[in-house]
Parts: C-alpha cells; structure tokens; sequence
C-alpha cells in the first residue's frame, strides 16, 4: 500500500497485455484483440454457430456449434470445451478457439458447447470452477421437458445421455475440478450424463519443479509466464502448491474415495507442463479403479492441436478423442 498521493506501481506485468497494480486496478491491453484477430476464422459449411447467455448475473456467455446433418442420423452427443489462457486470457470468440470448436463438431458429429468463464485477476479461482459448474447446469435445463431451445430440436436431436467434457490447459483443470465434483454417474445434472473426460495438457502447478518445466521455453510459452498466471489466478497470498493448482500438494485433499467417469490426458512431449499432466494421470490410474489414460505426442508443444488444426497430429487428437467418445457412448 503507497503513501497518500503516491501513484499505483505496476505489481505484475504479463507480456504487457494485463497488469495489475499495487492498489488491485486490472489494466487489460486492447492489442490482445489485434493479436487474435490476426487469426483467421475458418469457414466451416456443414458447421452453424450460436451464442446464449447462460449465466444472467454475471452475463457470461457460451457458443453452440451443430453440424447441418449428421452423417449417422443418430442424435448427437455433447462435447462441452473449456477453452485455455492461464485462466487469466481466452474466450470463446478468440479465432483458434472458435476454429477448434467448428472442427470438434464437424469431425466428431457432436454438439459443442463452450462457454466462457469468469477471468482473474478481476475473478480469481474458484470463479472459473463455478461457472463451469453453472454451464453444466444450463445444460441440464436444456435436457428438461420444455426447457430446451429449438436448437436442440428438428432434424438430427441431441443426445444428454452422451456428454463428454473436453478442456484444453487451463480449461483440462477445469475438467478435472468438474470431474472430482460431479464425481461418477453424474446425479446432479438429472437427465444429463456425463461419460468421460479429456484433459488436454491440463494447467497444474507446484511449488517442487519438474523436469520438464526446468526444460528449454516453448515457442509461445515459458516457466515465467506460468508462474504469473498462478500469482495472477490463484488466491492472493496462496502458493502453487494450493489445492486448485496442484491436485496432489501437502494441502490437498485426497482423491483415492471419489469415482469419477473415465478420463483420457493428451500432452505434448515438448511442453513445459508435460510432466504434470504424466503424473497427474499416473497418480489417478494407481489409485485403483479409476480409468484414466495418457497420450504423449512426440516433438509437439503447447496448443499444437488448436495452434496447427490441419497438422497430421491434430488430425490425430481429434480421431483418438472420437475413439474414446465411441468407446464410451453406450457403457451403462
């Protein structure tokens, strides 16, 4: 806290387009719009797309995205995408985020859902978990008798019973908060199901440093960066270590009693954050009936799957995450 009349310092600067200053004021750069609007949108015909408000007090939106036809004339299943940004960035309008969703719904024949969420510093966790939780709930009043939109009705249905959560970095945090939460069968959401979870090299930290994270910097991302979006997301004063960044720290609560629904981790293998997402889905698949199941991508960095949609290895994330959706779909 400065003196009276002393001018607020800038606290944390993160790449100059958000930072917060001494007296809690959030400075955010108009350029990080220019940045992602240099991003071209795909153009997808066989894809529409749909905004909704679904959380009213605090207006936070989401995006429907529904293929024209289906090519198996079944009803469609849900992917819900949380998208990533160190919880501190992101939205569903950002280029390479609404292109991933256009594909997911275009490849994988689903419905996506993807909402925005609360971001910190303004909102620091569990904000983002909350409103996570709360487009799940919007979901379900959907899946009500009377209670959907009429997207969701006419042609091709969808199905409730058939949901999969898919987050990317920040947002396969998310997924793991949501999947602990919910926990197996997913009894709060009534006539939605969900079935399984994708966590897609899922955010986690820790104070102790990993291999990975102690590597050369990717191009885009490095450990500095990481760091601020913890002080930035976490509650003040907390540590990596909190409970909400590492999911396995001296202050976390156990995880060995809770059933959760089966979950698939995707992780480059040149990413800082690969050798938390390893040990993440270690820790979980000994744990004793727990379903989980991890995939490293060779030579390939944070976002590759969103960052380079028409590579060879993001084709491939997308067929494995139909395959775990396929294999999942009809299990009771």
């Amino acid at each position: 806290m400065g003196s009276l009349g002393e001018e607020p310092q800038v606290a944390e600067d993160c790449m100059g387009l958000l930072q917060l200053l001494s007296d809690g004021t959030v400075l955010r750069s108009k350029s990080i719009d220019h940045i992602t609007q240099q991003i071209p949108f795909t153009s997808h015909q066989t894809v529409l797309f749909k905004d909704f408000i679904y959380h009213k007090p605090n207006s936070i939106h989401l995006r429907l995205y529904k293929p024209v036809s289906a090519t198996n004339r079944t009803a469609l299943p849900v992917v819900v995408f949380f998208h990533g940004g160190g919880f501190c960035f992101g939205s569903r309008s950002w280029p390479h985020f609404h292109n991933f969703c256009l594909t997911l719904a275009s490849s994988l024949q689903a419905l996506v859902v993807a909402p925005d969420y609360r971001l910190a510093p303004e909102h620091r966790l569990p904000a983002a978990f909350e409103d996570a939780e709360a487009a799940l709930m919007w979901l379900r009043d959907q899946a009500l008798p009377g209670g959907a939109d009429h997207w969701f009705e006419g042609g091709v249905g969808v199905d409730f019973d058939r949901v999969f959560v898919v987050g990317d970095s920040s947002g396969g945090n998310i997924a793991h908060q949501l999947a602990f939460r919910l926990g197996s069968g997913s009894i709060e959401l009534t006539r939605v199901r969900v079935r399984g979870y994708v966590l897609l090299a899922p955010f986690f930290g820790g104070e102790e440093r990993t291999k990975s994270e102690d590597g050369p910097s990717e191009a885009l991302l490095n450990l500095d960066l990481l760091d601020k979006f913890w002080r930035l997301s976490l509650p003040k004063r907390a540590t990596r270590d909190h409970p909400m960044a590492n999911p396995f720290g001296p202050k976390s609560p156990g995880l060995e009693s809770i059933n959760i629904e089966p979950m698939l981790v995707i992780v480059g293998s040149s990413e800082l954050l690969r050798d938390r997402a390893k040990e993440y889905a270690y820790n979980l698949k000994n744990m004793g009936g727990k379903k989980v199941d991890c995939i490293e991508f060779e030579n390939e960095e944070h976002g590759f799957y969103s960052n380079n949609p028409s590579s060879e290895a993001a084709e491939e994330v997308l067929r494995i995450i139909g395959d775990f959706m396929n294999n999942l779909s009809y299990l009771f």
